[in-house]
């Protein structure tokens, strides 16, 4: 499995003073000056620093300055609070660009065709159809894949908070059109989910069941529930944030699509009145939400959350009084009358943004001093309490996803500190949450960005189904993730301790999720504005996939005379996107031998159903086609991304199989390209047999010939074997008779018997190799041999007895040579009259064939002398009588009777 790249970000820096010395001493290791400027409470410093118009002083005081009071603070004590990190030490509009991406990454339904991640396809297409509606579309909440209303909400409106307060950063970036991408496509989904004024639909898909199944979104198999909340069974909190983020995207929409706007406004307003109206929490109507986002601070925060943003699109006064009418209900601290500040704004608690908004919006002291006291707790602590700080500068409130609040109070800090008249606190709140946000860029002890494909030594394995891209239902196959899932903030370190692991199995500091991206993009805007920075041209550039995703596997199982079984398997480990394969087929070619006909027979299958014929392609290829059209092979798990089907394919009794020369044949096991897989017409893996190339190649020309065993009527040849490039499928045996050298005989090895010569007679032998496509050799050099003498007439004589019972007997023959010259090599041959049938011979070879019988010596008792005699026997079968044979031969020349 190989990584995938990642692009190496640029770094950003604004100009600075072209003499090195200050900037060495203002950049030191020494962190002593930074602390003293990020947080000294006293702006006089930094108004010098900032408005002397002179480069030189300004120099000199930024060295000299920084040195004599960091010195007097130094051996003072340490300071209160963080350390401010150096602005601008991260290209903050890649950041930008590649935290917006990731929210692509997490769409629902059918995707847009601006959507620019390679990976993802069509998804959740019928989501709502249980309900009777269409409410496909919408985020994905995290690295699982139910659409949590409530949270998808929240991070809505953050997004869109993010453009009401900094478009001018989004222009400047450009990466306006995605932001806007980005928010009309959840809120078209937010759109869908409220089909009347009471009715909102707020989650699709039930959380246990996701849960306990990991594979990619594309494949999803388990069923997806609708829940919604109405006037018989509300959700205030629900309602609220969902018309929260709709009046707030009216806002970001209005300049350039007034109509758009409008109809959001209009969502907005109805659901308000059903959020003011049904005052419940919405868990207790939707109560498979309950383990995952039950809103624990209640509905209140919305209700005021939601009230400020409605004024804010709308300009109406009556919602900002209802804002400020329902704001002394907020939460507030542990038997106190003193509003909450120990927690941050998230996707439960709202409250702590209204702080910001209603501190800007109105001035008034109370709403002020909430959100100084928030901020406080945040940087330098109220009463002697602070958030918990790390080692290495990060703001660590709880254990899971920690950077995620981080990040959101950075944003909040900063829409803070850009209108607050308190300069120690406009300073404080804004380097708290550069350096939060930079900590999160990979300015921290590990030195490692926490954001996926950004940075240095970023996080690989996120908690994330789809990215992961399992095929087997698991999140350790396969070992590395196959997707880099861009822009994505992970929960980062749990404890205040700067350690972390990029551990897939760790949701508390691996996960990712909307609500995560929300405020922490919002805060990149901010400082994509303050600090430039420049988005990556090409990006994203699309993935390609890591391997095979759809093969096909074969495996010899019987390897038999006359016939091949086969288990082949269909694989389908497909990521790019993730795609079931639910119209496939494949093809298995082969050659059969010889003129008979093909036998294919069905065996063992998964699903798809076993062939039990064959079709003709052309020429002497036929292929078997498995139609598995139907049946759904799916990356989803360990048996649902195969299929096995078994069958065999040979020819019937007497006939000949040779898989070899096979265009699919594959003798070892594995992927087998020379089956090709379609998914209908289109072929998505391995190669279909080419044109059939003429075989012009003869083969080589045999051996010169060699005889054995002459006799006078016979012999056999053998020579060396020839070589061919397809391989030889026989040879010719002729003999040299001039004009027209006829055909002794055809042999498929390298040897052939010759019989029927004429004794004492003298013969020219050649041989012909023929391979399979018919091309024939040079010949072979000749051998001439000539055949041994006839024996003498009458020369020898054969005396033959039986032993009759039943309807069996036994014979003894003998034969003796009569004649002046040895035997050298002897064949009797005889007839019999009665039906008579030889079943066992010994000290001759004895065969018969019809009535005839031929007896040949053997190697020991082959040779006859003058005089000389031998005996050999043989049992046989009659029929009743047992006539004894009238005549006999000896190598074709007749003996008498003994």
């Amino acid at each position: 499995m190989r990584h995938h790249t990642r692009p190496v970000p640029g770094r950003y820096r604004p100009p600075v003073t072209d003499q090195p010395w200050p900037r060495r001493l203002l950049a030191a290791d020494q962190s002593w000056p930074r602390r003293l400027l990020a947080t000294t409470d006293q702006p006089w410093p930094r108004r010098l620093l900032a408005t002397t118009d002179q480069p030189w002083p300004r120099r000199l005081l930024a060295a000299g300055v920084a040195l004599l009071i960091g010195l007097a603070l130094a051996v003072a004590a340490p300071p209160s609070g963080p350390a401010s990190a150096a602005p601008a030490a991260f290209n903050y509009a890649e950041a930008l660009q590649k935290s917006l991406l990731f929210y692509e990454a997490q769409q629902s339904g059918r995707l847009p065709d601006w959507n620019r991640v390679s990976w993802r396809g069509d998804s959740a297409l019928t989501d709502g159809a249980d309900a009777g509606l269409d409410l496909t579309g919408g985020w994905y909440d995290a690295g699982d894949h139910v659409k949590f209303g409530f949270p998808m909400a929240f991070s809505a409106t953050m997004l869109a908070w993010g453009a009401v307060e900094y478009r001018s950063g989004y222009t400047a970036s450009g990466q306006l059109p995605h932001l806007l991408n980005n928010l009309r496509f959840v809120n078209d989904y937010f759109i869908r989910a409220h089909p009347s004024a009471n009715v909102l639909y707020g989650q699709v898909g039930k959380g246990d069941d996701d849960h306990k199944w990991w594979g990619p979104a594309e494949v999803l198999p388990m069923a997806r529930p609708a829940y919604k909340i109405d006037a018989s069974c509300g959700g205030a909190d629900l309602a609220g944030e969902t018309a929260a983020a709709m009046a707030a995207s009216s806002m970001v929409f209005r300049p350039t699509d007034a109509a758009y706007a409008d109809r959001l406004l209009g969502h907005a307003r109805q659901l308000y009145t059903f959020a003011d109206t049904v005052r419940k929490s919405y868990h207790e109507c939707i109560t498979d939400a309950t383990s995952f986002y039950r809103s624990w601070s209640g509905w209140q925060d919305e209700l005021v959350w939601a009230a400020i943003w409605l004024h804010r699109a709308t300009g109406e006064a009556s919602y900002l009084a209802k804002a400020e009418s329902e704001y002394d209900k907020l939460g507030t601290e542990n038997q106190s009358t003193t509003r909450s500040y120990k927690w941050t704004i998230a996707w439960d608690n709202k409250q702590f943004g209204a702080y910001v908004l209603l501190a800007n919006l109105t001035g008034k002291q109370k709403y002020v001093d909430d959100a100084n006291r928030w901020l406080d707790y945040w940087t330098v602590g109220v009463d002697g309490q602070r958030v918990p700080y790390s080692p290495g500068g990060m703001a660590v409130l709880d254990s899971w996803g920690a950077l995620r609040y981080a990040a959101n109070t950075s944003f909040a800090a900063l829409v803070y500190s850009d209108r607050t008249t308190d300069t120690t606190r406009k300073a404080r709140y804004h380097d708290f949450a550069v350096r939060q946000i930079n900590y999160a860029l990979g300015d921290n002890p590990r030195n490692s960005s926490y954001v996926i494909g950004f940075g240095a030594n970023a996080p690989r394995n996120p908690h994330h189904r789809t990215a992961h891209g399992s095929w087997w239902d698991s999140q350790t196959v396969p070992v590395e993730t196959r997707h880099t899932l861009y822009g994505a903030l992970v929960g980062g370190p749990s404890a205040a301790n700067d350690a972390y692991t990029d551990s897939r199995s760790d949701y508390v500091m691996n996960e990712v999720a909307t609500d995560y991206n929300a405020g922490f993009t919002s805060a990149l805007v901010r400082l994509t504005s303050e600090y430039g920075g420049t988005p990556l041209a090409n990006f994203p550039v699309a993935e390609t996939p890591d391997l095979d995703e759809l093969t096909v596997e074969t495996t010899v199982m019987q390897a038999e005379p006359r016939a091949t079984g086969l288990k082949v398997m269909i694989y389908n480990k497909s990521a790019f996107p993730a795609r079931a394969l639910t119209d496939g087929r494949f093809r298995y070619y082969f050659r059969p031998d010889g003129t008979g006909g093909v036998q294919v027979t069905a065996g063992y299958t998964q699903g798809c159903p076993s062939p039990t014929t064959a079709r003709q392609l052309s020429g002497d290829i036929w292929y078997v086609e498995v139609d598995c059209t139907g049946h759904t092979i799916a990356p989803a798990g360990q048996s649902q991304h195969r299929m096995e089907v078994q069958f065999k394919i040979g020819v019937p009794e007497g006939g000949t199989w040779d898989p070899t020369n096979d265009p699919s044949y594959q003798a070892t096991a594995g992927p087998n390209r020379k089956v090709p897989l379609y998914s209908g017409a289109t072929r998505v893996w391995g190669d279909e047999p080419g044109p059939v190339v003429p075989d012009t190649t003869a083969p080589s020309p045999p051996g010169t010939p060699v005889a054995s065993a002459v006799t006078a009527t016979g012999l056999t040849l053998s020579w060396a074997a020839s070589t061919d490039n397809v391989g030889v499928t026989g040879y010719r045996v002729h003999r040299e008779a001039g004009a027209t050298d006829p055909l002794v005989g055809s042999s498929t090895g390298a040897t052939l018997a010759v019989s029927g010569l004429t004794a004492s007679t003298a013969y020219q032998f050649y041989v012909v190799a023929v391979d399979a496509a018919g091309n024939t050799s040079a010949a072979s050099a000749p051998v001439t041999v000539t055949t041994a003498p006839p024996p003498v007439t009458g020369a020898c004589t054969v005396g033959y007895a039986t032993n009759d019972w039943s309807t069996g007997f036994t014979a003894a023959v003998t034969i003796t040579n009569t004649g002046t010259t040895a035997i050298n090599g002897w064949t009797l041959r005889f007839s019999f009259p009665g039906g008579q049938t030889v079943s066992q011979g010994w000290s001759a070879t004895v065969t018969q064939a019809g009535t005839a019988v031929t007896a040949t010596g053997l190697s020991y008792n082959g040779t006859l002398a003058p005089g000389a005699s031998v005996s050999f026997g043989f049992n046989g079968t009659h029929t009743g009588s047992n006539p004894r044979p009238t005549a006999f031969t000896v190598n074709g020349v007749a003996c008498a009777l003994g």
